[in-house]
């Protein structure tokens, strides 16, 4: 089996010297990493397709391949990504609060690196990008550990990443990928509390469950979206079309899509048919309720379990609800407390859904597949937080930081 303790030792040691560099270090060693990626296209792209090639043999459905896939267009954009964090400001060193003591102590909370950063993740080769980029930013060194559908990418990205850093001066085990894909070696990488100070799992529900049930290690959760669009009795009809459209089929295959839509009983019987036709028209299979069904014939029953249920696919459950009240308490019952959105044009309704819905983000008349790092402004992201403490929300730069206190004296002692 792979030697994590090699591994994380050396994750270790450049974790100190990239916590001594200037942000202008990171940033040319940021501008070489995409440059690279853009000379190297010619293999990456070969070894991208070997995956999609195993991946279809394997028979992995068509969403979880589109998740995949790499094209020219795709890689032109995880190298822009990296040209991006180069115009974000750095997060290390910043000062959080501080102030003066009566006793002449001057004391600093400022932001810094974790040290050494464990991501597991499945089918994206872009977050093996993504990760390291965002990591090397914010001052740490990353073990990367992606899925055995997207290796032969992941191997290539890695290898041409190691070697731009080597250019740029920096210590390429920096940013360090597991090749081994064996079960096992995540077992044991969820315990490398010596070495790893944060692990961040990015996938279905199963991985996810698999590293908070498991690790001894901090774990960050970017947990799994099920996510609700709410049609009110008081919602423009156009705006709530175009936002479920959107929400389940711009890329179905993501966290922050939609996977339930619920509809007051008012409007049921005028919506449904039309938001429908546009669903169906797009590949879409409805699951519905008894309700739903007597309105729209060609719908599956839905079970308890597709309420709960992160699809991640063209399908969509769908509730007819009594009001406001029943959608929030359908959504806190099965909802993941990722995104969340409304279609009304009553302020009070829009004010109570922003007030009691508990989710990392919550929308009015807008599309979940907002949630989002680069939408949001934050540049490349992490992850999605879903859990309360330390990050909520699309995780940027300043959440691959945490804070230590700075305290300067001059002789003081405690009296």
């Amino acid at each position: 089996m792979t030697d994590l303790n090699s591994i994380g030792l050396a994750a270790k040691k450049a974790a100190r010297e990239l916590s001594r560099l200037s942000t202008q270090q990171k940033n040319a060693a940021l501008a070489i990493m995409a440059e690279e990626l853009l000379a190297n296209e010619a293999q990456i792209l070969r070894a991208n397709s070997q995956d999609v090639a195993n991946a279809k043999a394997k028979g992995l459905r068509p969403s979880l391949i589109n998740r995949l896939v790499l094209d020219k267009a795709g890689l032109a954009a995880i190298s822009q990504g990296l040209d991006d964090l180069i115009t974000l400001a750095d997060p290390v060193g910043e000062v959080v609060s501080g102030g003066v003591r009566p006793n002449g102590l001057q004391i600093q909370q400022i932001r810094v690196p974790f040290g050494v950063i464990g991501m597991i993740y499945e089918a994206r080769p872009n977050v093996t990008v993504d990760a390291a980029g965002l990591c090397l930013k914010s001052g740490n060194a990353v073990i990367l550990r992606g899925g055995s559908e997207a290796i032969e990418s992941n191997l290539v990205l890695t290898m041409v990443l190691q070697d731009a850093l080597i250019q740029a001066g920096l210590p390429g085990n920096a940013i360090q990928l597991i090749a081994d894909t064996d079960r096992d070696v995540v077992n044991a990488m969820l315990r490398l509390n010596k070495y790893i100070d944060v692990l961040i799992p990015r996938g279905g529900a199963g991985l996810i469950r698999l590293v908070v049930e498991n690790a001894t290690v901090p774990v960050i959760e970017t947990g799994t979206g099920n996510c609700h669009v709410f049609m009110d009795r008081e919602g423009n009809f156009a705006k709530g079309i175009a936002i479920t459209v959107n929400s389940k089929t711009d890329k179905p295959g993501v966290c922050n899509a939609a996977e339930t839509l619920l509809v007051d009983r008012t409007v049921a019987a005028e919506f449904l048919p039309r938001v429908a036709r546009e669903l169906i028209a797009r590949g879409v299979e409805l699951r519905g309720c008894p309700e739903s069904i007597a309105i729209i014939p060609q719908m599956k029953p839905a079970t308890e379990e597709d309420w709960g249920m992160e699809y991640l696919d063209l399908i969509m459950a769908v509730k007819v609800v009594e009001g406001i009240d029943e959608a929030i308490d359908h959504i806190t019952t099965y909802g993941t407390q990722h995104s969340e959105t409304i279609i009304t044009d009553n302020y009070s309704k829009a004010r109570k859904f922003l007030r009691e819905v508990d989710a990392a983000a919550v929308y009015v008349n807008a599309s979940t597949r907002f949630t989002d790092g680069s939408r949001f402004g934050f540049g490349a992201e992490i992850g999605i937080s879903t859990q309360k403490l330390h990050a909520r929300g699309p995780m940027g730069l300043r959440e691959m930081t945490t804070s230590k206190y700075v305290i300067m004296g001059d002789g003081q002692i405690v009296l």
